[in-house]
Formats: C-alpha cells, structure tokens, sequence
C-alpha cells in the first residue's frame, strides 16, 4: 500500500496525488515511515509548487504529518530525520513562498509546518539564510496592525524563538527589526495571553544576547512600561522573562536605566514576583531589587519629597529582609508590598 501510495504522488494525476496525500494522515507510524522512504517527500515538496489550492493544502497536512505524527513512537532522532529529509528536499524555499502569497489558511499551515521544520537544529542555518527571518519579522509586524491571526502570531514567534537558540542568528533577526516588532506586537496585548508570554521569551533571548537589541529596548518610549506591565500581569513564565528582560537593561547601565525602572512602579511587581514566581523568576527578580535599592549613602531628609523617598526605601528593605527570613508569612509581605503601591 505505501509503495502504491508513492507511486500515485509521484506519477499519478493531480487528484489521485491529492487523495494519497490525504490518505498519509491515516497511515501507522510504521506506514509513515514507509511512505517516505519510498520517496513520497520529494513527491508532496513537488506538489508545493502546483498552481493548484486543493494539491498544496493536502501536500501541507501531509508533510506536517510526517515530520510531526510519528512523535511518540519513534526517538527524537529519527523524528529530526523526517523533518531533515523534508527541508532538504526543498520544503523551505517553497513555504517562504506560500507565505508570501498571504492566502490565509495555506499561510498558516505553511508556518505550522516552518515552525516544526526550525525545531531541528541542523535546518536552522538553511531557515536563516533562505531569507525566512526577514519575511517572519516583516509578517509578524503585519500581523500585529491588521489584527491577524492568534495562531499566525504564535507559530513566527516561536519559529523565531527556535532559531534564536542558535547564537550565530541572533544578530540576524536583531538586525531584521525583531526586537523593536515585539515591543509593538505585545504594547496593546494582555500582557496575560499565552502570544504574550512567547514574545517575552524571545525577547529576553534577544536582549540578553545583543547589545542592539539592548538599546533598541531600552530607548523606545513605552517599552520599559510595558516590561514593568509584564511583569505584574502576565503569566508565571512571562513573569519570569519580563524580569530578566529589565535586569539585562539595569544590568548593562544601572546609572542610566535605574531610575527609569522605578519611575516605571517596578518595585512592587518585582518584590511579589520574588516570593511567588518560579525559582528562576526569584532568583532574577532578587538580582534586580538588588540594583534598584537606594545607595545608603545617597539618600537624604532634606525635603519632604526625599523623606518620601527614605521613608519606601526604609519599606523596601524590610520587605527584603523579610522576604530572605525563613518562617516569614507570605501574609505579611504582601502587606508591606502594598505599601510601595501607594
């Protein structure tokens, strides 16, 4: 049946090769593999450049299944394989150009299908350097303004992401514009939505990594507000990333970027997130409150403004002694959390 299957994709007419495309979604693990080692990738990449909706739509789902269906019954090894053999047989150039073609749901299962294509970490390089980066970062910022798809928007930020893992194209997409796209993408969103929380990560990757991407953020109007925002509202792991992204601004020039953080009302979000987010999101958060405390030697009573001043960071030290002293009810941080918001 497999052989018969390849043998249709390859020599049959255009519908009997869009039923056996179909038909590879209903195959075993053991009948997928047997697909396509009788050839039916280069096949179904070969009907990516047909002039014809209903043969790329099936051809879609059918490299998604391969690359992606047999999951659970074979090692990530030989997962890594299918999506390998797909990208070499030139499934990447013929999705770039799906998507610019902007037809909505073919657009979508084409970055489904990039996304898990960019997962292996040998198809990275090629993906960067086909010119995918340009295209997603340009894409993304599209959708952003036209309000388009949810999915369309998670799938380029991870794809993204997933490259990003590889140092060497960091600078890439930084140079492409992908920092600042963020910041614009998620400035209007909940900060809570799960799109949210992969920009964040990505973000964090980025300025973590490129001095760019740094000052790209840091001197945006808006954009540190926005982290701050994250940092209150979003979920445990965009938290997480939030924090990291302004401890990796105040970290780079604390003479600069202090002041603007805590103009910003970060110190309550930061003290919450020390006691109650993950251990990593602790850790960043303490680091941080740890470059955003008065110098002893700079605060002063001069003023009733400077007592303000003295009289929260006296409050912030406590909640930090507090927050380090073991038996201390978390009750009673928050109480004293609640006075710095006010």
């Amino acid at each position: 049946m497999e052989a018969a299957m390849a043998e249709a994709l390859l020599r049959g007419e255009i519908e009997a090769q869009i039923a056996a495309a179909r038909a590879i979604g209903n195959l075993n693990t053991m009948q997928k593999k047997r697909v396509a080692e009788n050839g039916a990738i280069s096949s179904l990449i070969m009907m990516l450049h047909a002039q014809h909706y209903d043969s790329i739509e099936a051809s879609l789902f059918a490299l998604l299944n391969l690359a992606f269906g047999s999951e659970r019954a074979f090692s990530s090894k030989l997962i890594c394989r299918n999506k390998l053999l797909i990208a070499e047989a030139g499934a990447i150039p013929a999705l770039l150009k799906i998507i610019k073609w902007r037809n909505e749901s073919l657009m979508e299962l084409s970055l489904a299908a990039l996304l898990i294509l960019s997962s292996c970490s040998r198809n990275k390089l090629e993906i960067a350097s086909s010119g995918a980066i340009q295209l997603l970062v340009e894409l993304l910022d599209s959708l952003s303004q036209n309000v388009g798809s949810n999915q369309a928007k998670i799938d380029v930020v991870s794809t993204l992401h997933n490259l990003s893992t590889s140092p060497q194209i960091i600078p890439l997409i930084v140079a492409c514009g992908g920092a600042i796209v963020l910041i614009r993408l998620v400035y209007e969103l909940d900060k809570s939505s799960d799109l949210v929380e992969k920009a964040m990560v990505l973000l964090e990757s980025l300025v973590s990594s490129s001095q760019l991407a740094l000052n790209q953020v840091s001197e945006r109007d808006g954009a540190i507000e926005m982290v701050v925002e994250a940092v209150e509202e979003g979920t445990a792991a965009c938290r997480e990333h939030a924090a990291g992204v302004l401890l990796a601004i105040c970290k780079s020039s604390r003479e600069t970027y202090r002041g603007l953080i805590l103009r910003e009302g970060a110190m309550p979000g930061l003290l919450q997130l020390s006691i109650d987010g993950t251990w990593l999101a602790r850790k960043k958060a303490k680091a941080l409150l740890l470059l955003l405390r008065e110098d002893d030697d700079n605060s002063s009573l001069s003023s009733s403004s400077s007592r303000g001043k003295h009289s929260k960071n006296a409050v912030f030290k406590e909640v930090m002694r507090k927050i380090d002293r073991a038996g201390t009810s978390l009750q009673m941080v928050e109480e004293m959390i609640a006075k710095l918001r006010t």
